[in-house]
């Protein structure tokens, strides 16, 4: 049986774009940049989803050496993509407003050759909650607090 976990994010806009956020003891801000009528307080939505996929790719990695039981040195993430921002403007646009595509860049220190470090990429993203949510449609009910 599937051991499900739970995740809770609250979140309060503060000023302008600014929004605090509480996830268990961490507080964290999203914020967007000052040319984006923000007080650029924090990373904006789109970077932070690029931080979730970087860390999570980083953690599987980790757990999976440690199942394994070898020495994983280190891990290195450069994520680029490209999201339209008219749509997220509200400027009338058919492209969708979320990123088209997204580049994954990993170097990973572990003393494997480079086709077992494919196999190991290639398992990280199998096995990884965020790529999951991002390949795979996950609905998003949205309900109104009166």
């Amino acid at each position: 049986m599937p051991t499900p976990k739970s995740v809770t994010v609250k979140a309060t806009l503060v000023d302008q774009f600014k929004m605090e956020s509480q996830v268990r003891e961490h507080a964290m801000i999203v914020d967007q940049p000052e040319g984006g009528g923000g007080s650029n307080a924090g990373p904006n939505p789109l970077e932070y989803y690029f931080l979730a996929l970087a860390g999570c790719i980083g953690t599987v990695a980790r757990i999976i050496a440690k199942q394994r039981r070898f020495e994983l040195r280190g891990v290195d993430v450069e994520l680029t993509g490209e999201a339209d921002l008219d749509r997220l403007m509200g400027k009338d646009t058919e492209q969708r407003a979320g990123f088209k595509s997204i580049n994954a860049v990993v170097s990973i220190d572990v003393d494997m050759t480079d086709d077992e470090k494919k196999a190991f990429l290639k398992e990280i993203d199998a096995r990884c909650p965020i790529s999951d949510n991002i390949i795979n449609a996950t609905p998003v009910h949205f309900e109104l607090k009166a």
